[in-house]
């Protein structure tokens, strides 16, 4: 199975999918296969590859965890106060998600349910079954708040109610996606991965690069056939976008 770097991603409109994204999609797919799990076996469930390929790729991002710290509680107790105490069906849809979404990569990509927060240590600390139980309840009430909030079926409730009614079954798949493809990095020499990120970040650079030079180009040979004043300043700034990615451009505005 293989996947074209342009990749549907639900719009009519392709876009490119970033390295790291495109490489967590792929795993989760060949894991599905490999789990007897394919995407749309019991029902269409594509939304929820999407949903969690992006959430893994956020797992990655210091920023991330940061901004849903606030969100999370280590106890069952403190976080049905926190849902008792307030009327604002946001904030309690946004906990329940939070929560739910930290069970299921908690349990199926670090294998146990005390990982993937800085303060895992007071996370979640019952068995792996009341674990099930609860990603399942969280995720359930996420998507009663989520009709809530928007008083209507939309796409993220869908895949929430997904996650759901098959909160075992994206577990397996994600418990094989951490055994089959994640322990490449217990593979790697911590220089390996330096320069594996390092000839990713080249690769993201050098088609950013294309796009700017190819957008400056014709900017400035529309100015060039205009005089157009007004165009000058676009001129400049994309020739300080290339400049911020190669150094080495030298330009200056011909008026």
């Amino acid at each position: 199975m293989n996947f074209d770097r342009h990749t549907n991603l639900g719009s009519n409109q392709q876009r490119e999918v970033e390295p790291t994204f495109f490489f967590m999609l792929n795993c989760l797919l060949y894991s599905r296969l490999e789990t007897g799990h394919p995407s749309n076996g019991e029902f269409y469930d594509e939304d929820v590859n999407m949903y969690l390929t992006n959430l893994l790729c956020s797992f990655m991002k210091p920023e991330y965890h940061h901004r849903v710290r606030k969100y999370l509680s280590p106890y069952d107790t403190s976080l049905f106060a926190r849902i008792e105490n307030s009327s604002d069906a946001r904030l309690k849809y946004t906990i329940y998600k939070t929560n739910a979404d930290f069970l299921l990569i908690s349990i199926g990509i670090f294998g146990n349910s005390d990982a993937g927060h800085p303060d895992a240590a007071q996370l979640f600390n019952n068995s792996e079954e009341a674990h099930m139980g609860k990603g399942k309840v969280y995720y359930n009430f996420a998507y009663t708040y989520s009709h809530s909030m928007f008083k209507k079926s939309t796409g993220i409730s869908e895949v929430l109610e997904k996650l759901s009614k098959g909160f075992e079954q994206y577990v397996e798949i994600l418990s094989h996606m951490r055994g089959e493809y994640f322990n490449i990095l217990d593979r790697l020499s911590t220089g390996e991965i330096y320069h594996l990120e390092r000839s990713v970040d080249k690769g993201r650079e050098s088609r950013e690069l294309q796009q700017v030079q190819n957008e400056f180009l014709d900017v400035y040979s529309e100015y060039l056939k205009t005089r157009d004043p007004n165009l000058i300043d676009r001129v400049e700034k994309l020739a300080d976008q290339i400049r911020r990615i190669d150094e080495s451009f030298k330009f200056t505005i011909d008026e």
